[in-house]
């Protein structure tokens, strides 16, 4: 099979099955659900990437660092920036936090001293706003029905307000090279085609199709993490279910509700009939 870039398989989705969800979101601190049919998700990766390009000025192998917490918008995130060629870097916000800021021991310094565009969440923008590193800091929200930033400070963009008004179809000026950098990751990095690759083996070992509901609660700054939330999901035709502030209590109820057939970092369940299993 030739090698792709990851936004194959997105594209592969959307002609399969553009109506089934693929991506649903809770938020237990919150009580937010959110589910996204494939065709919504590639819509929103579509504004998001436009936004990076004619926005933001990213090129072919701009480093976009996302100090995001699990949530739809962080995949959203992550599948935009490989759409337009670009080298996505999740980090862990609580890690940022704690640092201060983005410094090399969050982020590896770029060997070629190139700046990064840089997505956070609202709770570490006042870490990042002295980012002499950032060539752009956009600021997400994360509130339920796209609610903007309560208070944006000067200098950041708004990605709720900004991204509203880019178009929800996108191609990239030259066909992305799958096999330049498109993750980098726990100080790895990874080509869009080995991406593909990892995703495509993942749901063959996890036994994935499109009738799978996999139940995450892994953060995106690991590659198991990526493959069980978003990668392997979109290689096999699955549907996944992202979870942030996670309530243990609501496990049972919530793989009966959303028919979930397979669990990832959350603890393993089986019911009466077995049709549930840990992959992670």
């Amino acid at each position: 099979m030739n090698d792709v870039a990851p936004a194959e398989l997105l594209r592969a989705r959307v002609a399969a099955d553009p109506s089934r969800p693929l991506v649903t979101f809770y938020d237990d601190a919150t009580g937010e659900r959110v589910e996204l049919s494939a065709r919504t998700f590639d819509n929103w990766v579509a504004k998001t990437a436009n936004l990076l390009v004619d926005g933001l000025g990213a090129e072919p192998g701009t480093r976009v660092v996302l100090a995001l917490p699990p949530h739809w918008q962080t995949a959203v995130w992550l599948a935009a920036c490989w759409a337009a060629g670009l080298t996505a870097v999740p980090v862990d916000p609580e890690a940022v936090r704690a640092a201060g800021g983005v410094g090399p021991e969050v982020v590896e310094p770029d060997p070629a001293g190139a700046p990064y565009l840089l997505a956070a969440a609202e709770e570490v923008l006042p870490d990042v706003l002295d980012d002499q590193d950032a060539e752009e800091i956009v600021g997400l929200s994360l509130h339920a029905l796209g609610g903007t930033l309560a208070d944006c400070p000067p200098g950041v963009t708004d990605y709720a307000l900004e991204v509203r008004s880019y178009g929800d179809r996108f191609a990239p000026v030259a066909p992305v090279d799958p096999g330049e950098t498109a993750l980098l990751v726990t100080k790895t990095t990874f080509s869009g085609a080995q991406l593909t690759r990892e995703a495509r083996e993942a749901a063959a070992k996890w036994g994935l199709d499109a009738q799978a509901r996999v139940l995450v609660d892994m953060p995106f700054t690991t590659l198991d993490g990526l493959l069980a939330g978003l990668l392997a999901p979109l290689a096999s035709g699955a549907s996944v279910i992202i979870q942030r502030n996670f309530d243990k209590e609501a496990l049972d109820r919530r793989i009966t509700l959303e028919h979930v057939t397979a669990v990832a970092g959350v603890p393993g369940r089986k019911d009466a009939t077995g049709s549930v299993h840990r992959l992670l």
